[in-house]
C-alpha cells in the first residue's frame, strides 16, 4: 500500500551558546522565535520526563528555544552543559543527519549576510544544470560549526529537472 508523504515538523540543533544562536537564525536566517530561550530540568515536569525518556538518567539540565521558518517548519535549538564541537564539522561519513537546507531566491546575498555575522561559506556557489536552469546552490556554516545547505530554488523544482549532466 502506498501512503502518502508527511510533512517535516522539525530539526533540532545543539549549540554552544543558545542565547547567540537564536539572535543568528533570528536576525541572519529571520526565522520566528516561537518560544525564547527556557531551562528544562531533570524533575518530574513533562518536559523533565520527556529529557529523561531522550537522554536517560542523569541529564540534569538543559536550555531550549523554538524558531520557525515562513513554511512553519520548526528549528529547534538546544544549549546542553558540558557541549563540545566535534572534531570533524562535516563527518559526512558517519550515518545520520550531516545537513539540512534553506531556501532563498538570493543565496548569494544570505550567504554573505552568514559570513558578517560571524559563520563561514564552505565552497563557491554551483549551478546543477549551468546554462539551462538557474537553480544555484551553496554550503554555510553557522557560526557554531554547524553546516547548511542555501538553496535557490525549491528542492522539488531543482530535482524535477533530471538527472545530473
Amino acid at each position: 500500500m502506498t501512503r502518502p508523504p508527511r510533512t517535516f515538523s522539525h530539526i533540532g540543533l545543539s549549540v554552544p551558546d543558545l542565547d547567540a544562536a537564536v539572535k543568528f537564525y533570528s536576525d541572519v536566517l529571520g526565522f520566528y522565535v516561537v518560544m525564547e530561550p527556557s531551562e528544562a530540568v531533570e524533575d518530574d515536569s513533562a518536559i523533565g520526563v520527556m529529557c529523561t525518556d531522550v537522554f536517560g538518567p542523569g541529564w540534569g539540565s538543559l536550555r531550549i528555544a523554538h524558531l520557525s521558518t515562513a513554511d512553519g517548519i520548526g528549528i529547534e535549538i538546544f544549549e546542553f552543559p558540558g557541549n563540545y564541537a566535534p572534531e570533524d564539522k562535516l563527518e559526512h561519513r558517519r550515518h545520520g543527519t550531516f545537513h539540512f537546507a534553506v531556501q532563498d531566491p538570493d543565496i548569494e546575498g544570505l550567504a554573505q549576510r552568514i559570513v558578517e555575522f560571524g559563520g563561514r561559506q564552505r565552497m563557491p556557489v554551483r549551478e546543477y544544470f549551468p546554462g539551462s536552469k538557474p537553480y544555484r546552490m551553496v554550503y554555510v556554516e553557522d557560526p557554531f560549526g554547524i553546516v547548511f545547505e542555501l538553496y535557490s530554488h525549491s528542492y522539488e523544482l531543482t530535482y524535477s529537472a533530471g538527472a545530473y549532466e
